[in-house]
């Protein structure tokens, strides 16, 4: 199965793509979509669809997940992820992928063991999983590829809560087994 995660925003938006057969998780691709940098932001949005699209056509994932809004103080913040969070649904849709959403509190528990845990934790952990050597990773890839993977341990049939699974990192840099 190959998991497209996204981490939504009209600056910045995050992509992973795993893949997960048996008990492996492999990373696919990951990085950065960075729209134009313009005040205007239908031109952004329509940015972030058509690449969400391209990488949807290119690696053709099973599945898409994206994180759900998380709002603090900031509501025009809110209201401008829920527009990206918008788009990158409707580039799912238009593609007829099945697709999750996911709290952030429910993906940091998932991959880090702690609801509260830090985005330098959760990117921590990603590198750890997925065996990425690369020492420069923006947060919201990490994030990305940090959905993906709670996608994956909460679909696995083999566990009944991700507080049971023991993970054994092979000889192999590139994979991870479970």
């Amino acid at each position: 199965m190959t998991i497209l995660g996204i981490d939504p925003g009209t600056i910045c938006t995050g992509f992973g793509i795993i893949s997960y057969n048996g008990n492996e998780l492999t990373r696919v691709a990951s990085g950065i979509i960075s729209p134009p940098r313009i005040k205007e932001l239908a031109p952004r949005l329509a940015s972030i669809y058509d690449e969400i699209n391209r990488l949807i056509k290119t690696y053709k994932p099973d599945y898409f997940v994206i994180e759900t809004a998380f709002y603090d103080k900031n509501v025009q913040s809110a209201m401008k992820i829920g527009y990206a969070r918008g788009v990158s649904l409707l580039a799912a849709h238009h593609n007829n992928i099945a697709y999750s959403e996911y709290s952030p509190r429910e993906i940091k528990k998932s991959v880090v063991g702690n609801g509260a845990a830090s985005k330098e934790q959760v990117q921590y952990m990603i590198k750890k999983l997925l065996c990425i050597k690369q020492n420069k990773m923006k947060f919201d890839e990490s994030d990305a590829l940090a959905a993906a993977v709670c996608h994956a341990l909460k679909k696995s049939p083999s566990s009944k809560s991700v507080s049971n699974w023991k993970i054994y990192i092979k000889e192999n840099p590139d994979r991870i087994i479970f």
